[in-house]
């Protein structure tokens, strides 16, 4: 029992985050060939050591600079066990198996396209008397009752509020609130921090037409689940 102890521990380079300084943005993880990392209660966090090669290919990816390699003992790389997460999206170290694919898709919710924000006309004829969602473009990944939930018989704009250009957001929702009779708006964002933005341009678009439209705001959790529901 001793040798075996010992044979899981040895001394080698690996991932350290630091919780302070890590605002949950996901790039790490994007940037992890192993996946290795993932974000969790809002936070990066390395979910297995035998995943983390102590490469550091999240390194260039964090914006915070909080990741670093440390050289302590940890459980040793097993890439027969990444490469069966990578191929089956295995949730830990321990062996799975790939799921079957469901025997047939449902219909899809969406009543419109485009959907991203750039991309939509602001004056579109299925804008009048719309109810719409706004949404995180992450959250379709998240969201297991996003299609026959929350996006059911709504216009749906999705946008990334980290990375794409919010000015242009602003300004096309602007254009969508004042020139069309919306009747209800509903955000949907992750827990992340970096997720907030959407409620914040969503918010200022409505100042800058002069609009009070009824609005609720959903936040989900990575295990799909809405952690807050603000407004109504």
């Amino acid at each position: 029992m001793i040798w075996e102890v010992l044979k899981i521990k040895q001394l080698r380079k690996i991932v350290e985050i630091d919780q302070e300084k890590c605002d949950g943005c996901g790039l790490c993880a994007e940037g992890c060939h192993e996946k290795a990392i993932e974000i969790v209660d809002g936070k990066a966090r390395l979910i297995s050591e035998s995943y983390c090669d102590g490469l550091g290919d999240c390194l260039p990816a964090c914006p915070q600079d909080a990741i670093n390699i440390v050289t302590r003992e940890a459980e040793p790389f097993d890439e027969e066990a990444v490469q069966a997460r990578i191929q089956g999206s295995c949730p830990s170290a321990s062996p799975c198996s790939v799921a079957a694919p469901s025997s047939s898709p449902s219909s899809s919710a969406l009543s419109q396209w485009p959907i991203q924000i750039h991309l939509v006309p602001p004056r579109a004829e299925y804008f009048q008397n719309a109810e719409l969602l706004i949404a995180a473009d992450c959250t379709a990944f998240a969201a297991p009752s996003l299609q026959k939930g929350l996006m059911e018989n709504r216009i749906t704009l999705i946008g990334c509020p980290k990375l794409d250009d919010i000015q242009a957001y602003l300004d096309k929702l602007t254009v969508i609130f004042r020139d069309n009779n919306i009747k209800h708006i509903r955000v949907l964002r992750m827990s992340v921090p970096c997720c907030g933005g959407i409620v914040g341009f969503v918010e200022k678009a409505l100042e800058r037409a002069g609009k009070n439209i009824p609005r609720e705001i959903l936040i989900l959790g990575i295990d799909g689940q809405i952690q807050e529901r603000k407004g109504a």
